[in-house]
């Protein structure tokens, strides 16, 4: 009988395991259920936990260590990924380094409070390497900031203390706070920005960043409405203080700061780690999602190609999933080349509908009940491990 092949690809599950330690994990458990079959591995990312890790797996280069401070001020270990190619240097940085969730112990958790700053200096470090352009990879946040404070990381002036103090005190943001912006922005007019997101939503909105995301980063249903206020206002303050910065959006009529003020806040990506898809476009950062530049990265559709089957895996599969994330692009990219996908995750949260629209054939949680949460983040990769073999029982009988 010819051999079944087995792609496995997943992201990684949350912060229990990474990408590259899911993968082990999903591939040795499938190959001691079903040791007849061809099992490989491609680890991915969708721009957040892990994005530096898997593209260096892939692409060499070299790590560079860059010092930065996290989301509460404290000091967070980083590294740059640097990569030089027949057009020049490339610098990859991953966000998650200094704005990282899981940076910030789970009782210190507020995102009214949290600052990007720390992505403005891992972003200054790139930028010096010689890199002229930049890979920004983002995902897995603890700021909902829109990027004020990594926008003082970068040099904007913040006299009064509120660009970096966190999402709740851009409340009080005055024109005159925003009066560099246009400055920092033309100073990074010569390095390509391209800004990888982990979700596709906007910057506000009952998706958007603080009212979709805010919450699962300590915020209570009332700070969610502030930081939504907090970061409308920011956002109407910094488009008027690039002006003439900002092309017309020629699409959408007279309009004006109004018109560009809509095409940045309610472009797919701008809402991605609480806000920083919307701060970087203010530099001039292009947005694209992360999970497909990974993807096109490490050769993910001759890859599938060459399988019978895709599994692919993260720690919780919800809506969010549906919007950019690793698990829909795999389906998505499986489906011209009629190959099966599943997706095995700690919790799977959307209907059967859901699931076969995203154009997989299966979703498998580790955790099928709510009281077996809590054995199975104990326990990462041996509940991963046990529910993965029952799958491989099911998809590869002997």
């Amino acid at each position: 009988m010819r051999l079944v092949h087995v792609l496995v690809a997943p992201d990684c599950f949350g912060s229990s395991l990474t990408s590259a330690q899911a993968a082990a994990t999903i591939a040795d458990a499938w190959r001691a259920a079903a040791p007849h079959d061809d099992v490989r591995t491609c680890p991915l990312s969708d721009g957040g936990p892990g994005f530096v890790q898997t593209l260096h797996a892939t692409l060499g280069g070299e790590l560079v260590a860059a010092g930065a401070d996290g989301p509460l001020g404290e000091p967070a270990p980083a590294a740059l990924l640097v990569v030089d190619g027949p057009a020049g240097r490339t610098a990859y940085v991953e966000s998650a380094h200094a704005v990282g969730l899981a940076l910030v112990p789970p009782d210190r958790r507020d995102p009214t409070r949290t600052t990007s700053r720390g992505l403005g200096t891992l972003l200054a470090t790139a930028r010096a390497t010689g890199a002229r352009r930049v890979v920004v990879g983002l995902g897995g946040s603890a700021t909902n900031d829109a990027g004020a404070g990594m926008l003082v990381g970068l040099g904007l002036p913040d006299p009064r203390g509120v660009l970096a103090a966190g999402g709740g005190a851009l409340l009080d943001v005055r024109g005159d706070d925003l009066a560099g912006l246009a400055g920092l922005r033309a100073d990074w007019r010569d390095v390509e920005l391209l800004v990888a997101t982990d979700v596709d939503v906007p910057l506000l909105g009952l998706q958007g960043a603080s009212a979709g995301f805010a919450p699962q980063k300590g915020a209570t249903p009332e700070q969610a409405q502030a930081l939504e206020r907090a970061l409308a206002t920011f956002s109407r303050l910094a488009v008027d203080a690039l002006g003439d910065a900002l092309r017309p959006d020629l699409l959408a009529g007279s309009g004006g700061a109004r018109s560009a003020a809509t095409r940045l806040t309610h472009a797919p990506g701008a809402g991605a780690a609480g806000g920083l898809g919307f701060g970087l476009a203010l530099l001039g950062g292009r947005l694209v999602a992360g999970a497909s530049l990974v993807a096109d990265a490490v050769g993910l559709d001759a890859r599938i190609a060459a399988a019978d089957l895709v599994v692919t895996g993260e720690g919780r599969f919800d809506w969010q999933s549906l919007h950019g994330k690793v698990a829909s692009l795999v389906a998505e990219r499986a489906l011209p080349h009629a190959v099966p996908a599943i997706v095995v995750a700690g919790q799977v949260e959307i209907g059967r509908r859901e699931i076969s629209a995203a154009g997989l054939a299966g979703a498998y949680p580790v955790a099928e009940r709510p009281d077996q949460v809590d054995a199975a983040l104990a326990d990462p990769a041996g509940t991963l491990a046990a529910r993965v073999t029952r799958v491989a029982r099911t998809w590869s009988p002997a």
